[in-house]
């Protein structure tokens, strides 16, 4: 094992690099799409749109990277970085190195919610996509604490609520779908399941950063107490965390980043999965410095995904969780080959 000087330099190391880098991703992407716009014209745009200059631009190269791209960049970073950081929480708490956000069945559930709106009308028109799919998440997540609640090993009993609800909300999907949809509709909303950033505006993509970047201070502010689930819930306790409370503050702040996330871009998967091992692989498992490089690889890897996902063929946008499954399954099986024999 390498000592922890060095994971604490190298971690600094990697948390500068990718706090000066990620301003000049998000340029780059702005600046790519359909219709290119040069590097230092799409930084100009970002900077009369932030306020902070007046620089002249023909008008429809500034409307194209502030109205679409920036925004769209924004809400990549967000919810790649609040993927990652509840993927790192979730198998710190539930000590399984497989779960993930759409462990707890919230992708599920916000699935169901967003096909009700979609096909069927629920809400009459009031509630919009995001707001349905919302709801659905949250009601998946309470059922799952809900089977969950009062099991002496509660760790293990969470991961089998969360598969038995993802099961029980996709089956509704499809159910819904192959029912109630024309082959349009269909399309529409298969589109949405596999996850899309095409429809991000602003307000979603602020909506995102504030829920992230607090979840992100928060997770921060109980890193010391999520280092000791390492060594199991008694002797946790027994250092002095008060692990009910975390256990229940990280599951909500999961749960909450998850489901506005996905109400708002769909299913992306393996974000949550394999990011947490890439931040462990570099730093170790200290969370006071995994935490933050997790996030800042996360925000790092769901802009090139959403860049490749628009750019990779000429006209049209691929699912981006189909970007992020084909990198991140290779990348998954490498991590699972470098650390056989590692575990008995």
């Amino acid at each position: 094992m390498r000592p922890t000087g060095f994971h604490s330099k190298n971690g600094l190391t990697v948390i500068f690099t990718g706090v000066i880098s990620l301003p000049l991703m998000l340029i780059i992407a702005a600046a790519n799409g359909d219709m290119p716009v040069p590097f230092t014209h799409a930084a100009m745009a970002l900077a009369n749109g932030l306020g902070f200059s007046h620089f002249p631009l023909p008008p429809i190269e500034e409307g194209i990277v502030w109205q679409y791209r920036a925004s769209r960049a924004l809400m990549a970073a967000c919810s790649g970085g609040g993927l990652a950081l509840c993927g790192l929480v979730l198998q710190a708490l539930l000590r399984n190195a497989l779960a993930e956000p759409y462990l707890l069945g919230i992708s599920a559930g916000a699935s169901t919610g967003a096909v009700l709106v979609m096909l069927i009308g629920i809400g009459g028109g009031i509630l919009s996509v995001s707001v349905g799919a919302f709801i659905g998440a949250c009601a998946a997540f309470a059922l799952i604490m809900l089977l969950a609640r009062g099991m002496r090993d509660s760790a293990t009993r969470i991961i089998l609520a969360g598969i038995a609800g993802t099961q029980l909300f996709n089956a509704l999907t499809a159910s819904i779908i192959s029912t109630s949809a024309n082959a349009e509709q269909s399309r529409s909303v298969m589109f949405w399941l596999l996850g899309s950033l095409s429809g991000v505006r602003w307000p979603d993509a602020l909506l995102t950063l504030c829920v992230t970047l607090s979840g992100l201070l928060l997770t921060l502010s109980l890193a010391r107490s999520l280092d000791t689930f390492t060594f199991g819930e008694e002797i946790s306790a027994t250092l002095g965390t008060r692990v009910q409370y975390v256990r229940i503050a990280l599951l909500l702040l999961t749960a909450l980043q998850t489901a506005v996330i996905v109400s708002i871009i769909g299913a992306v998967g393996f974000v949550g999965l394999v990011i947490p091992h890439v931040a462990r692989m570099i730093v170790g498992s200290g969370h006071l410095i995994s935490v933050p490089i997790c996030f800042i690889i996360g925000a790092h890897f769901m802009i090139l995904a959403d860049l490749l996902s628009r750019t990779l063929m000429t006209h049209q946008v691929i699912p981006i969780g189909v970007v992020t499954a084909l990198v991140g399954a290779p990348v998954f099986c490498l991590i699972l080959y470098r650390s056989r024999g590692k575990t008995g």
